[in-house]
C-alpha cells in the first residue's frame, strides 16, 4: 500500500471540507467556514485533542465517514450488513485516496477478514459550496452478504449547532416546517411508502440557535432519491452531533453476490455563515449549473393551462377547444391534456394501464384537440400515470401477476389501483412501447405529466422480495430511456401533488408539482418550504378555481395570481366560468410574468422573517440591479398599522426605482404611502435599514413591488 496523506481538504468560494485521513478510516475533522491559508491541518488535528473521560473509552470511535460496529462506535451505524458469519461487524481500513482533481475525492477502504471494499466519493462545487457524497459497497467474498443499510457518509456538526428544521405535511399540504432543539439521543425520521412521500421530505437543515434568514450559521442536508429513505440526527453523550441519510432497506431487500456492488443515493449538503436564504440559494445554484441542463435552462418556462381542475374525467373534443380558445387568449402557452383520454377511463375506477386513446370520446384520435391547440399557438402536453394499473383495465384482466404484491396478504385499497412491478422487464417494455406509440402517433406531444396516485403498501415482486429500491431505479431508466427516444419532449414530476419531489427525480425530469392544492393562502406556506432546497422554475404553482376544490376558501384572483406569479405560473380551473374582471386580471398576470421570469427563473431568493401574519420574500437579480418582493398579508395585524417592510438583500450603495407592480387596482382604508411612492428614487440603504411602512390592508391580499437601480 503506497503512503496515504494525513488529510484531504476541498474548498469552494466561501466553504472548506476538512477529511482526517490518521486513522483507521476517514472523518470529516471540519466543515464549515472557509479556511484561511494560515490554518493548517496539523492545527485543527492539536484543537480535536480529546481528554480520556472517567468511565469511557481511552480512544473514542470517529464519526467516520461509515462508524460502524466494528469499530466500536455506540451510534446509529452507517452500514448494517448480515451473514451466517461475522458480516455484522465489518471494520474496512483506509487504503487508498483517489484525488480526482481539486474539487473531488474518493476514499477506498477495505476489510481484509470479510473481504468488502467500502468506498466513499465525495465532491464539493466551488460556485455553489454543495457537497454531492455517496458511498458504494463492493462484496468480493464468495459468501453473499445480506445489506439492511448503507448510508451516504456521515457529517458531524459544530457543537453550537443546536437545533434541527424538519420538513413534513400531508397530501395537499407539504413542506412544512418544524424546528426542534436537539437532546441526547436521536431524531429519526423513516419514509416507507415507496416513493419521496407527502409527510416526510428528505431533508433537513441544522442550524444555531438565533439563525434567521439573513443571519446565523446553518447547515442543509437533501438525500436525492424518490424511494424510501431514513435520516438519523443524533447527540451523543460525549457532546458529538452528526447526521446520517440513507434510503431505508426492507428486510432482505438487497443481497450482494460475490463482485456485486451496492452505492448509496446521493447526499446533497451545504454550508452558510449568513442564514437560510443563502443556504437555499447555494441549493438553488447547484440545482440550475448541476442537475438542470443546459437545454432546460435556455428555454422559458411556458406558462401553463392544466385541464384537471376545469373538466376532470369529462372530456369532450368541442369543450376541449373552447377551453383552449379561452386560455390562449390569456397569453397561456401550453396546454396539457390530464386524465380521461384514454381507453376506458369515466373516473378514477377503469382504465390504468390501457394507454391508448378512447376513441369513444376521441373519435378522430387526438389529433383534432392538439391541432387546434398548436393553431393557437400553444404547446401540448397529456398525462401518464404508468407505474400503476387499474383491477379494472384489460391490461390487469391479461397480467393480474404483473403487480407487486406479497404472498398471503390482501392488497390495501388506495384510489382503485395497483402498482406494476417496474422491476420485470416484460412490464417496463410494455409502458415504454404504450408511451412510445402516443408520442411517435403523435408527434407534436411536447410535454408529460407523469403521476403516481398511491403508496407502495405491498412491495413484493415476482420473487417475492421486497422491490423499491430496484424499482425507483427501474422508473429512472424508463424515464431516460423515453427522453433519449423523445429528446423533445419534457417531463412534470407529479405524485399527487408533492410525494416525489427531490433532486433523485429532478435529474430525469424538468419540473414538479409542488402540491395538489391551488388555495393560494396554503400555498405561500408550501412553497415557502419548498424553497429551501428548489428554485422556483421548477416548482409548479397553478391559479386555482375561485373556490378552491380542496379547501373550500374563497381566495381574490389578485391574490391566487400574485402568489403563483413566483414559481413556474399556470392556470387550473374552467375558464368558462371566469368573469370579465378574473380574465383580465389573469392576462395582466400572464404578460406580467413572461415580463419577469427571467429574473423570476434565475434570480437569488431572499425570503423574509416573518411576524406571523405575513409571508414575505423577494428575488433579486445577481447584480442586484433588478429585484421583485412580495407581501403577502395572511391574517389581520395585531397591531394598528403593519410592520415596516425592509427590502433585504439589495445593494446599499445602489439608488432604486419603486413601484408598485401587482395589484393594478388597490383599494384602501385611506390614502396610504403607495399613493406617493410610486416613480420614487431611493437608496438601497434606506430600504434596507429604515424600511418602508406597509399599508393598512384586508387579510388575504398580496402586493408585489419592483426596483430598478438608477
Amino acid at each position: 500500500m503506497t503512503a496515504l496523506s494525513d488529510f484531504v481538504q476541498l474548498d469552494s468560494r466561501q466553504a472548506s471540507l476538512v477529511i482526517d485521513c490518521t486513522s483507521n478510516t476517514p472523518a470529516i475533522a471540519y466543515f464549515g467556514k472557509r479556511l484561511n491559508e494560515q490554518t493548517s491541518f496539523d492545527m485543527l488535528k492539536l484543537l480535536l485533542t480529546r481528554q480520556e473521560a472517567k468511565c469511557a473509552v481511552i480512544v473514542e470511535a470517529p464519526i467516520s465517514l461509515t462508524p460502524s460496529m466494528g469499530e466500536g462506535f455506540t451510534g446509529g451505524p452507517g452500514i448494517e450488513l448480515n451473514n451466517d458469519s461475522n458480516a455484522w461487524s465489518i471494520g474496512a481500513k483506509l487504503q487508498k485516496i483517489e484525488q480526482l482533481n481539486s474539487q473531488e475525492v474518493r476514499f477506498e477502504s477495505f476489510d481484509e477478514a470479510r473481504k468488502l471494499t467500502l468506498s466513499h466519493f465525495i465532491k464539493l462545487d466551488e460556485v455553489s459550496n454543495v457537497i454531492s457524497a455517496s458511498t458504494t459497497l463492493i462484496n468480493h467474498s464468495k459468501t453473499p452478504i445480506g445489506v439492511n443499510y448503507c448510508a451516504a457518509p456521515t457529517i458531524p456538526m459544530p457543537d453550537h449547532i443546536t437545533k434541527l428544521m424538519s420538513f413534513e405535511g400531508r397530501w395537499s399540504n407539504e413542506f412544512h416546517r418544524n424546528t426542534i432543539d436537539l437532546f441526547l439521543g436521536s431524531v429519526l425520521r423513516e419514509n416507507r411508502k415507496g416513493k419521496t412521500s407527502h409527510d416526510s421530505f428528505p431533508g433537513a437543515i441544522l442550524h444555531e440557535q438565533y439563525t434567521n434568514e439573513s443571519q446565523g450559521e446553518c447547515y442543509g442536508f437533501h438525500l436525492g432519491w424518490s424511494g424510501n429513505h431514513r435520516t438519523r440526527i443524533e447527540l451523543l453523550p460525549e457532546q458529538r452531533t452528526y447526521i446520517q441519510m440513507g434510503e431505508l432497506l426492507m428486510p432482505s431487500e438487497l443481497t450482494l453476490q460475490k463482485g456485486q456492488a451496492y452505492t448509496s443515493p446521493t447526499l446533497y449538503c451545504t454550508y452558510s455563515q449568513t442564514g437560510f436564504s443563502s443556504l437555499s440559494n447555494n441549493f438553488h445554484q447547484f440545482v440550475r449549473t448541476q442537475i438542470l441542463t443546459t437545454k432546460q435552462q435556455a428555454k422559458p418556462r411556458p406558462v401553463h393551462y392544466n385541464t384537471w381542475e376545469g373538466i376532470y374525467f369529462e372530456h369532450n373534443v368541442d369543450t376541449l377547444k373552447s377551453l383552449a380558445d379561452r386560455v390562449a387568449s390569456l397569453g397561456v402557452e401550453r396546454f396539457v391534456l390530464d386524465d380521461g383520454w384514454f381507453k376506458g377511463r369515466r373516473g378514477d375506477y377503469a382504465g390504468l394501464g390501457d394507454w391508448t386513446v378512447d376513441y369513444a370520446i376521441y373519435p378522430d384520435g387526438l389529433s383534432p384537440i392538439i391541432d387546434h391547440v398548436n393553431g393557437l399557438g400553444m404547446e401540448f402536453g397529456i398525462w401518464f400515470e404508468p407505474e400503476m394499473v387499474n383491477p379494472d383495465s384489460d391490461l390487469y384482466r391479461a397480467h393480474p401477476d404483473w403487480v407487486l404484491h406479497t404472498e398471503g396478504n390482501e392488497q390495501l385499497r388506495f384510489r382503485n389501483q395497483l402498482v406494476l412491478d417496474l422491476t420485470r422487464p416484460q412490464v417496463v417494455d410494455y409502458l415504454f412501447k404504450c408511451i412510445d406509440d402516443i408520442l411517435s402517433e403523435y408527434s407534436s406531444i411536447r410535454y408529460i405529466k407523469w403521476d403516481m396516485n398511491r403508496d407502495i403498501n405491498h412491495a413484493g415482486n415476482a420473487h417475492g422480495k421486497p422491490a423499491v429500491s430496484k424499482q425507483t431505479h427501474a422508473l429512472y431508466k424508463l424515464i431516460d430511456d423515453l427522453r433519449e427516444a423523445h429528446p423533445e419532449v419534457e417531463i412534470e414530476s407529479c405524485s399527487s401533488g408533492g410525494a416525489r419531489v427531490d433532486y433523485g427525480i429532478l435529474s430525469h425530469t424538468d419540473r414538479v408539482w409542488t402540491s395538489d392544492s391551488n388555495d393560494a393562502i396554503d400555498r405561500l406556506d408550501i412553497q415557502r418550504g419548498c424553497s429551501y432546497f428548489f428554485p422556483s422554475e421548477v416548482m409548479g404553482a397553478h391559479v386555482g378555481p375561485r373556490d378552491c376544490h380542496i379547501t373550500g376558501r374563497r381566495v381574490s384572483i389578485e391574490m391566487r395570481a400574485g402568489v403563483s406569479f413566483f414559481g413556474h405560473l399556470g392556470l387550473e380551473m374552467d375558464p368558462r366560468e371566469l368573469s370579465e374582471h378574473e380574465m383580465q386580471t389573469l392576462s395582466d398576470i400572464i404578460a406580467l410574468h413572461k415580463k419577469h421570469r427571467a429574473l423570476i427563473h434565475s434570480g437569488k431568493l431572499i425570503r423574509l422573517d416573518t411576524d406571523g401574519n405575513s409571508v414575505d420574500f423577494g428575488i433579486v437579480s445577481s447584480d442586484k440591479s433588478h429585484a421583485l418582493y412580495a407581501y403577502n398579508c395572511v391574517t389581520e395585524t395585531k397591531r394598528t398599522v403593519p410592520k415596516k417592510y425592509r427590502f433585504n438583500g439589495l445593494d446599499a450603495s445602489k439608488t432604486y426605482q419603486f413601484n408598485k407592480i401587482w395589484p393594478t387596482n388597490l383599494k384602501e382604508y385611506s390614502t396610504s404611502i403607495l399613493a406617493k411612492i410610486d416613480g420614487q428614487k431611493i437608496s438601497g440603504q434606506a430600504l434596507m435599514q429604515l424600511g418602508m411602512q406597509l399599508p393598512i390592508g384586508f387579510p388575504q391580499t398580496t402586493l408585489i413591488f419592483e426596483l430598478k437601480a438608477v
